[in-house]
């Protein structure tokens, strides 16, 4: 008896810890959209694995060249981006994490209207040396189709993360 309370009590602790991660990671994600949504390109920066790769319509690698090949979104005016993590999961190890979302980007067309692009975005996440969670891997891709409501007012919602 005594050990199915010491077993369902550890499994209970890994329960709490698994969630404070994925929590840490969801929160790490929401920063790292608000450093390029304020333009601090320092804070921006500081989310990057030293080893990260972005993959877009070709690689970027390294943080020198992932802010680089961002810059544009760190200059007044158009255009712009905005993510928040819809999924985070963390591996047992608590060392790697998935973060899976929505994105917008807004740009002005030739004739200067503002036209909205959605996507989802995949990042992966390592917990360092140091005790913070930086992005090693980083992808998204173009929408579908618009989406629904619900999945709009993720991005329109309040933050809760310090």
């Amino acid at each position: 008896m005594k050990y199915r309370l010491i077993v369902a009590a550890s499994l209970l602790a890994a329960a709490i810890a698994a969630a404070d991660l994925a929590e840490d990671v969801r929160c790490r994600e929401i920063g790292f959209s608000q450093s390029v949504e304020n333009q601090d390109i320092d804070a921006f920066r500081s989310f990057i694995d030293a080893d990260a790769r972005f993959v877009g319509s070709g690689v970027l690698r390294g943080v020198d060249q992932i802010a680089e090949g961002w810059s544009v979104f760190f200059k007044p005016g158009f255009p712009t981006i905005k993510w928040r993590p819809q999924i985070v999961e963390v591996l047992d190890d608590g060392k790697l994490a998935l973060s899976r979302g929505l994105y917008i980007s807004t740009a002005a067309n030739a004739d200067g209207e503002t036209v909205e692009s959605w996507g989802t975005f995949n990042s992966i996440w390592r917990l360092n040396d140091d005790g913070v969670w930086r992005v090693v891997f980083d992808a998204g891709s173009p929408a579908g189709a618009d989406p629904d409501e619900e999945t709009r007012a993720l991005l329109a919602q309040q933050d809760d993360c310090p």
